[in-house]
C-alpha cells in the first residue's frame, strides 16, 4: 500500500491528537467526504466494523457482514476515514484497515491513537506537546473562557513548563483559576508532583505528567466532586442531567446536589457541555473518564454503579418502546439514536454479568422499534442472537427476544432462521401460556408468508393474530402493522375495497395516537389502491408522505417500496424518463434491503410494469441512460428528487473539534394498558 494512504497520529493522551486529526481531515477532504469513527466507547473488537458502518451512515438490512457492506459501498469512492482512539482495539483495527486499503484504492485512513497500527507502509506522525510559547497562549485562552486574564508572566510560564505543554493538563489547570491564582496553582502543583508522580520506572515522563495533572486536578476537587467524577465514568460518550442524577446519586451524594456538583466539574473542564437535537448533554474525555473509572474500581462500587446505569437505560428503553406509539415517535427515534452507546453498554453488562441474562433479553427485545423501525437490523440481530443463546429462568423475556429476532431476520430476508426463531417462540409460549408471545409469533409467521407470496396462509395467520391482539387488549405500532399486512394480502388478492377499508382504519388510529411509522405503510397500500383506481395524482400525494416518513426513520424497505411505486405513478403521469431515474435510484437501494421482494410476483409487479412502460416510451438506450442517472443518486439525493427537492435532511458532516473536558423502572415485560380495539366487519380496527 502507498505510504500516504495510511497515516497514524500518535502521542500521549491529552496531547491533542484528535483535535489535530479533525482539523487536518477537514482541510484535506477528498471528493466523497471525510468520516470520523470514535472507537473509544467500543469494548468488543467484533464491534469495530459495526462502528465504522454506523459512522459512515451505511444503513443495510441484509445479512451481509459489516466488512462486506464497507467494501461494497466504498468501492470506487474517494473517502478519508478517521479512526480515533483505536489503541485498545489495535489488532481488530489493523486487520480491518489492511484489507480496506488493499481492496479500496480510493480510500485513505487517518488513525489516531497512542501507538501505531503496525502495518506496512504506515506513516507515523508523533505529536509532541506544545512549545512553551504555545502552551502559555493556550493557557491564557482557556483562562479567558473562564473570564480571567493571566498575562504572560514567569509564574504562568513556569506552570506551563511543569505541565510539559500537554493541552489537556493546561486546560484542567486553567479550569482552576476561578478559585486559585496562578501562583497558588504552581505551589499546589509542586505538592501534587511529589505526592502523585507514579507508575513504573519505565513509564514515559509525559505519561506520568498527564496522570499527575489529572490526579492533581482530582485532588483539588471536593469529596463530592471526586465521587461524581468516578461515578460518571460508567457512561459511554455523552449523558444528560436526568441520567446523571439517577445513576450517580445516593451513598454520599443526594440527587438534588448532583446538578451543583456537575456544574463545578464543568467549570473545571473535567466535563464539557454540548447542545444536541435532544437537548443539552455532557461529555467526559476518555482520559479523564479512565482516571475516574480507576477510582471507581478502587472504591469497590463499580458493579453497583454499572447496574444502576443498566437500570436507567432499561427503563429508558421501556418508556421509549411505549412512546413509540405516540406523537413523540420521531423524538423517540432521535433519543434512542443518541443514547445507543449507553444502551450498548447496558446490553453488554446484562449479557456478561451472571444472572442478568433475562434483562439483556428483555432490553434487546424492547428495542425492536430501534432495530426494525430505525434501520439497525444487523446490530439488533447480533444482540438478539447473543441474548437468546443464554440460559434464563425468566421465560417471558426470552420469548420476546425470540419473536423480535424472527421479525428482524424476516426483514433481512433470512427466512430459515426467522422461521426457526418464530417456531421456538410459538411452542414455548404455548407451553407457558404466554398469550402475548403467541400472538406475536403468529403475526410474524404471517408476515413471513406474506413476503414469500403465500397469500392464503398469510391472511389466515394475520387474521388469527389480530384476533389474539384484540382478546388481550394489545394496541401498538406492531398491531397496526399487522392490520396493514393483512390489507396487503387483500390488495394482492384483488380485494382493493377491503384493503382500503383496513388501511383507512389504520390511518385514523395512527392520527389519533400521533403514530407515523405504521401509518406510512398504510399510506403505501392506499397509494397502491389509488393507482389501481386510476388516480395517479392522489397516489403521488400519499406516496410523498409515505416516503418522507420512511426516510426520516431510516426505513430502507419503506423508502424503496415508495420509490418503486412512485416511479410507476410518474410513468402513468406521462414522464417515463423521470420514472426510469427513480427506478435507478431504487435499484441502488435494493442491495441494502434484506427482504428479497424482487423475487415476489406481487411486490415486483409495479417495477416490471413501470420498466415495460418506460422502455416502450423511451427505447432501450434512453431508458438505460436514465436508470444509470438515478443509480448515481445517494439515498438522500434520491428522496429529495422524488419529493421535488424538499424536506430531506443532509447527512451529518465531520464534527468540529471539541474542547476537554426521578426515574422509576417499569416492570419488565408489561405493556401499557390500552383500550380494546374496536371491531368492524370481522377485522381488528386498530
Amino acid at each position: 500500500m502507498e505510504a500516504a494512504r495510511l497515516m497514524t497520529v500518535t502521542g500521549v493522551g491529552g496531547v491533542g491528537k484528535s483535535r489535530l486529526a479533525v482539523r487536518a481531515a477537514a482541510r484535506s477532504a477528498p471528493p466523497d467526504g471525510v468520516w470520523r469513527v470514535e472507537l473509544a466507547p467500543v469494548r468488543d473488537p467484533q464491534f469495530v466494523e459495526y462502528a465504522v458502518v454506523e459512522a459512515l451512515g451505511l444503513t443495510d438490512h441484509t445479512t451481509r457482514l459489516p466488512r462486506e457492506i464497507l467494501l461494497d459501498r466504498l468501492a470506487g469512492r474517494r473517502v478519508l476515514l478517521v479512526l480515533d482512539g483505536f489503541e485498545h482495539l489495535v489488532g481488530a483495527c489493523a486487520e480491518l484497515v489492511s484489507e480496506l486499503l488493499r481492496r479500496l484504492p480510493g480510500l485513505r485512513v487517518l488513525a489516531v491513537g497512542r501507538r501505531p497500527l503496525g502495518l506496512t507502509g504506515e506513516r507515523l506522525f508523533p505529536l509532541a506537546p506544545l512549545a512553551e510559547d504555545e502552551a502559555v497562549e493556550l493557557f491564557a485562552d482557556r483562562a479567558r473562557q473562564h473570564g480571567l486574564e493571566t498575562g504572560d508572566c514567569p509564574v504562568v510560564r513556569e506552570l506551563c513548563v511543569r505541565l510539559e505543554g500537554i493541552p489537556l493538563a493546561l486546560e484542567l489547570a486553567a479550569g482552576r483559576l476561578r478559585a486559585l491564582s496562578p501562583a497558588q496553582l504552581l505551589e499546589r502543583l509542586d505538592d501534587r508532583f511529589r505526592l502523585l508522580t507514579g507508575g513504573g520506572r519505565d513509564a514515559l515522563p509525559r505519561h506520568q505528567t498527564l496522570r499527575t495533572a489529572i490526579g492533581w486536578s482530582h485532588e483539588l476537587c471536593t469529596p463530592a466532586e471526586r465521587l461524581l467524577w468516578a461515578r460518571l465514568s460508567v457512561f459511554a460518550q455523552t449523558f444528560d442531567l436526568e441520567a446523571a442524577e439517577y445513576v450517580c446519586s445516593g451513598d454520599g451524594l443526594a440527587a438534588e446536589d448532583v446538578l451543583d456538583v456537575l456544574a463545578e466539574l464543568l467549570a473545571q473542564s473535567v466535563i464539557s457541555r454540548e447542545e444536541t437535537p435532544t437537548g443539552p448533554r455532557y461529555r467526559m474525555l476518555d482520559t479523564v473518564r479512565a482516571y475516574g473509572a480507576d477510582w471507581l474500581e478502587a472504591t469497590g462500587d463499580a458493579v453497583r454503579l454499572r447496574r444502576r446505569h443498566r437500570d436507567w437505560y432499561l427503563g429508558l428503553a421501556t418508556w421509549c418502546e411505549l412512546d413509540w406509539f405516540s406523537p413523540r415517535q420521531r423524538e423517540v427515534a432521535a433519543r434512542i439514536e443518541i443514547e445507543l452507546p449507553n444502551l450498548r453498554t447496558a446490553l453488554e453488562f446484562c449479557l456478561t454479568e451472571p444472572d442478568e441474562a433475562h434483562l439483556g433479553q428483555y432490553l434487546a427485545g424492547s428495542l425492536w422499534f430501534c432495530w426494525a423501525g430505525c434501520g439497525r437490523l444487523s446490530e439488533g440481530r447480533r444482540w438478539l442472537e447473543r441474548s437468546v443463546e443464554l440460559e434464563s429462568e425468566y421465560e417471558q423475556s426470552r420469548l420476546k427476544a425470540l419473536w423480535v429476532l424472527g421479525y428482524v431476520a424476516i426483514l433481512q430476508g433470512d427466512t430459515v432462521p426467522a422461521l426457526a426463531a418464530l417456531r421456538e417462540c410459538r411452542v414455548q409460549a404455548e407451553r407457558v401460556a404466554d398469550l402475548t408471545a403467541v400472538a406475536y409469533a403468529e403475526h410474524r409467521t404471517g408476515c413471513l408468508a406474506l413476503v414469500t407470496d403465500d397469500m392464503a396462509r398469510a391472511e389466515t395467520l394475520l387474521r388469527s393474530a389480530l384476533d389474539r391482539y384484540q382478546e388481550i387488549g394489545e394496541l401498538n405500532s406492531n398491531v397496526l402493522m399487522g392490520q396493514v399486512e393483512l390489507a396487503m394480502t387483500r390488495a394482492f388478492q384483488g380485494d382493493l375495497a377491503d384493503a382500503v377499508r383496513l388501511c383507512e382504519d389504520v390511518r385514523r388510529v395512527c392520527e389519533d395516537h400521533g403514530e407515523r411509522w405504521a401509518r406510512s405503510y398504510a399510506l403505501y397500500v392506499l397509494a397502491y389502491a389509488a393507482w389501481r383506481d386510476g388516480d395517479p395524482a392522489g397516489a403521488r400525494e400519499l406516496l410523498a408522505d409515505c416516503l418522507d416518513n420512511a426516510h426520516a426513520f431510516h426505513d430502507l424497505l419503506g423508502s424503496v417500496l415508495s420509490l418503486e411505486l412512485l416511479a410507476l405513478v410518474t410513468a402513468a403521469q406521462g414522464d417515463p424518463a423521470e420514472a426510469a431515474v427513480l427506478q435507478g435510484a431504487a435499484g441502488r437501494m435494493w442491495p441494502s434491503v434484506g427482504l428479497q421482494l424482487f423475487g415476489s410476483a406481487y411486490y415486483n409487479a409495479p417495477h416490471e410494469l413501470c420498466e415495460a412502460t418506460a422502455r416502450q416510451a423511451l427505447g432501450d438506450a434512453r431508458y438505460e441512460e436514465c436508470v444509470r442517472e438515478g443509480a448515481r443518486l445517494d439515498r438522500d439525493a434520491a428522496v429529495a428528487r422524488a419529493l421535488g427537492g424538499g424536506g430531506v435532511r443532509p447527512l451529518e458532516a465531520l464534527p468540529a473539534p471539541r474542547g476537554p473536558v426521578s426515574h422509576a423502572l417499569g416492570d419488565a415485560g408489561k405493556s401499557r394498558p390500552a383500550a380494546s380495539p374496536t371491531r368492524k366487519g370481522g377485522e381488528t380496527a386498530g
